[in-house]
């Protein structure tokens, strides 16, 4: 298939991830779907977290809204106009994390667009909505089965990879498949950088930053920077309409472990009943809670991002990313600041 065709099948995508995503009942074959092929769609979106318990329906349903303001004709183009398409494609392997729905989906997308085949390895943590997704892609047009191999098993037949994992899976990455060319991603996390000056909504943006996920993207804040003497109430006022959060079974476990191993070894928390806050400087806190210490300088702030820029993903802040931007990266914005396109480019 040429580049137009592939970019016109993403766009036709993004038509029916934005119905999941809004839970729309089925309307019309404008979406190109019969009634019967778009409600067995909604019944895995609203199945997601049968196989896994943090990939509640409306975290799913964010996931797919956040791909369909993406899958626009202007915003394809946009991305994909300074980068050439391969004539000679190559088996470029995709793993996948778990963490969050769709989490490789970029990766897997940027792959087939660059012009060479997506040999994918699915997380055993959400290995249901891609291929369902992927399905109804190739009722579209039979010729996309060719741009892309699905496996939750063993990854074989690869000329280059993206893996994306934790820093110890991330090992075992350089022993198996460090001879090829790669592009390895390891734990990051984001940071806020508070003034004190932050309006209500600010605030509660900054709540989206932190909960949406349930925290467990790499986009989410961990960790907060406030000025000396910052009233601790204003954040937790800021963040007060997230608080059912903690009714999530696995957030709610996290949130009471987190809470008694810390209280065991006498460590000082501030706690909301919903989010436990420790001062310290350690940049990636454990679910349910965000690490916090204070600054007095620009210069402070500057020295801590700059300690730990190979950490952070994403900085929320005036003269920053705006508050409750943190989940709507970009396609450009790309993982670990590493421009999955460029390098596919240099595949070839």
């Amino acid at each position: 298939m040429k580049r137009d065709e592939l970019i016109g099948l993403f766009i036709q995508l993004g038509k029916v991830c934005e119905e999941l995503g809004r839970g729309n009942d089925w309307k019309s074959l404008e979406i190109g779907l019969t009634e019967e092929e778009y409600s067995k769609l909604q019944y895995t979106v609203n199945r997601q977290f049968v196989y896994n318990g943090w990939y509640t329906k409306e975290n799913v349903q964010r996931a797919l809204l956040d791909w369909s303001a993406l899958l626009t004709e202007d915003k394809m183009k946009a991305w994909l106009n300074n980068y050439s398409f391969s004539e000679k494609p190559k088996n470029v392997g995709v793993i996948m994390a778990g963490n969050i729905p769709l989490v490789g989906f970029h990766d897997f997308a940027s792959v087939i667009l660059s012009g060479n085949i997506a040999v994918t390895k699915m997380s055993s943590e959400d290995s249901t909505l891609l291929p369902a997704l992927l399905e109804i892609m190739v009722k579209w047009n039979p010729d996309f089965a060719d741009h892309f191999r699905l496996t939750s098993g063993k990854i074989g037949n690869i000329e280059a990879l993206i893996a994306t994992g934790s820093n110890n899976t991330v090992q075992h990455f350089e022993q198996y498949f460090g001879h090829l060319p790669h592009i390895f991603r390891r734990n990051r996390t984001s940071v806020a950088i508070l003034d004190g000056t932050e309006t209500f909504e600010e605030r509660k943006g900054l709540g989206a930053d932190i909960f949406t996920y349930f925290g467990l993207g790499c986009r989410n804040v961990s960790h907060m920077l406030l000025p000396e003497n910052y009233d601790i109430d204003l954040f937790f006022k800021g963040i007060y309409e997230y608080s059912e959060v903690v009714y999530n079974k696995k957030y709610g476990n996290n949130y009471d472990y987190n809470k008694a191993i810390f209280l065991m070894n006498k460590h000082k928390l501030l706690d909301n009943n919903f989010l436990l806050l420790k001062e310290t400087e350690d940049l990636h806190s454990p679910l349910a809670m965000v690490y916090h210490h204070s600054y007095s300088s620009q210069q402070q702030i500057d020295s801590y991002l700059n300690q730990h820029k190979e950490e952070i993903q994403a900085v929320i802040g005036h003269g920053y990313l705006p508050f409750g931007s943190a989940q709507s990266p970009a396609l450009e914005d790309y993982a670990d600041g590493v421009d999955t396109l460029a390098w596919l480019e240099d595949l070839n």
